[in-house]
């Protein structure tokens, strides 16, 4: 793997992916912060070496370089699932790239069903912790012990001073900001109303299918690191109604300027 990531990494260094400071993983249906950037290059993933594709058809699949609130930034416009057919290194391998380019902060969105009822659609959710039920872990692997600590920490996964300024940005701009636990399953069926009862008791207030595999490997790299749901459906166990994809997909886009908001406050300030 270390091979494939100095190749990678050299590849988009002479592209002019150079030295930037955050990284930003954009989540299905949030793809709109990019017409925020000042683009300098982007690449898609199939040209890149190394890299996965993007399978899923809302998944844009480009890696991109450019400014935001005049900080240097790579954006991922689309991500890699483990329901794509990937490993948890694949899904995870463009962190890693992240970090060897010059990334010292990664920030997360994903879109996410409500398994507390105290949450609606369209709000927001600052993770605070997670639960992972993906079935193993982006760092069991021969190795790894080359690329960190094979032993990571994992009680405070999610930066807390940054958690505290994205709190600060919500209540300033009067966004609604819940705060709490998400849970990440392989997918890609949605759950069952006994799966989502178990989901509840075990103390999730958010599922969805991506961030934890990212997230523990940000950790593993001593990225510091933040996660925002958006809240797309209702996971009510006692009153479930089918889930259409594409209402998903437009209630994430309608809750994306909050999400915006937050992400670029708090570039600003870092």
């Amino acid at each position: 793997m270390i091979k494939f990531i100095e190749e990678t990494t050299d590849y988009l260094k002479e592209k002019g992916f150079e030295s930037p400071e955050i990284g930003i993983i954009l989540g299905t249906g949030l793809g709109q912060l990019i017409n925020h950037v000042e683009i300098i290059k982007e690449v898609s993933y199939n040209h890149i070496p190394n890299f996965p594709t993007a399978t899923v058809e809302f998944h844009k699949g480009k890696l991109i370089y450019g400014m935001l609130e005049g900080k240097k930034v790579v954006v991922m416009q689309g991500r890699f699932h483990l329901y794509e057919g990937y490993t948890l290194q694949d899904v995870t391998y463009p962190v890693r790239i992240m970090k060897q380019l010059g990334v010292s902060t990664l920030l997360v969105s994903n879109a996410s069903g409500a398994l507390n009822l105290d949450y609606n659609k369209g709000d927001l959710m600052l993770i605070d912790d997670h639960i992972n039920l993906q079935g193993g872990s982006p760092l069991a692997f021969k190795g790894v012990e080359h690329l960190g600590d094979r032993f990571v920490d994992m009680s405070a996964p999610y930066d807390p001073k940054i958690n505290q300024k994205i709190q600060e940005i919500a209540t300033n701009h009067n966004i609604e900001l819940h705060k709490g636990v998400y849970v990440s399953v392989v997918g890609p069926q949605l759950e069952t109303r006994a799966e989502y009862k178990m989901l509840k008791l075990m103390g999730a207030d958010a599922v969805g299918m991506s961030t934890v595999p990212e997230i523990i490997v940000a950790n593993h790299l001593k990225l510091k690191v933040a996660a925002v749901s958006v809240l797309t459906d209702e996971c009510d166990p006692d009153n479930l109604k089918a889930v259409d994809i594409s209402e998903i997909i437009e209630i994430a886009a309608k809750a994306e300027p909050k999400m915006i908001t937050i992400f670029k406050e708090l570039i600003k300030s870092l």
